[in-house]
């Protein structure tokens, strides 16, 4: 639901139509990010996927209500063989135009914040949808629960690391990032890097390195300029100091958000051992207490 906010948003400011689709339940396919939402606009753009692009065709085919909508979908034969699926799977899922879903729902989403959407259902269609309190929140799952007359869908973020850089300390990083549930995007083209680095929230995490000053300053000040929860810059205190100047020249003196050398010291030397390091420390920054600088 993160990812397709602005287009749905975008669509609304324009005054053309969008519509949002979500899984509510399913059997027989296999695992799939919960996360996953599909926006449809008018002019036939389409942006994320549900169940890994299994259902997608099926979604674009129902598009077009005017109210919300419950649909089951099962997967057999020549449907199942095209989506790469075992026979016989099935799903259920909501599909509703944006512009039926609550103003207050986009903020949240765009602060990437959890968020439960509720809607009344009548006689199979989705109305009255609104934001509401919800227990699944503090378990901290993207999960629906459905009764005989309501909807209920609670959308949690996944935090996320970008990293800039490339070698074993990388593919270290990857790996324990996975392990912690977190997704994970890498690369060494610094206008890619800070794209990542601009789309992060206080739930995510920056880990930037590189021996070249120039284009691992421009990463970090992307990240500085987020709302990411963790930045790492990972080098020897010479090149923290040389980043530290390159960025003071242009203005930015403030690296209190910046941790460097990144990790906490355990004596690290590989790979592995920095890895941890990093990933240790970025967990204990978002869990500390807000307003917390001193509990490091």
């Amino acid at each position: 639901m993160y990812g397709a906010a602005i287009t749905a948003v975008s669509c609304l400011r324009a005054g053309t139509e969008a519509h949002v689709a979500w899984v509510v339940d399913s059997s027989g396919l296999p695992e799939f990010d919960p996360t996953e939402v599909l926006t449809l606009t008018a002019g036939g753009a389409r942006l994320g996927s549900l169940a890994n692009g299994s259902l997608n065709a099926h979604v674009e085919f129902i598009a077009g209500a005017t109210r919300g909508r419950l649909v089951d979908i099962v997967l057999t034969g020549t449907d199942a063989l095209i989506a790469a699926v075992p026979d016989g799977g099935r799903a259920t899922i909501a599909i509703a135009p944006a512009a039926a879903l609550p103003d207050d729902l986009w903020g949240m989403l765009f602060e990437r914040r959890p968020v439960a959407l509720s809607a009344r259902i009548d006689a199979g269609t989705l109305v009255d949808f609104e934001v509401v309190d919800s227990a699944n929140l503090e378990l901290g799952v993207t999960t629906s629960t459905r009764s005989d007359d309501r909807l209920v869908t609670t959308f949690v973020p996944v935090a996320r690391l970008a990293i800039f850089g490339g070698g074993a300390i990388v593919e270290a990083l990857t790996s324990g990032a996975e392990l912690l549930g977190w997704q994970c995007a890498s690369t060494n083209d610094v206008d890619h890097a800070i794209g990542l680095m601009n789309s992060l929230s206080p739930l995510d995490s920056a880990v930037i390195m590189g021996h070249d000053v120039e284009s691992s300053s421009r990463v970090l000040e992307a990240a500085l300029e987020s709302a990411a929860g963790y930045i790492g810059s990972i080098g020897a205190p010479r090149m923290q100091q040389q980043r530290a100047d390159w960025l003071a020249y242009r203005g930015v003196t403030d690296l209190s958000r910046v941790h460097g050398p990144a990790g906490i010291d355990i004596g690290a030397t590989t790979p592995a051992e920095i890895a941890i390091s990093i990933l240790a420390e970025a967990v204990h920054i978002h869990h500390r207490p807000e307003g917390d600088s001193d509990s490091e």
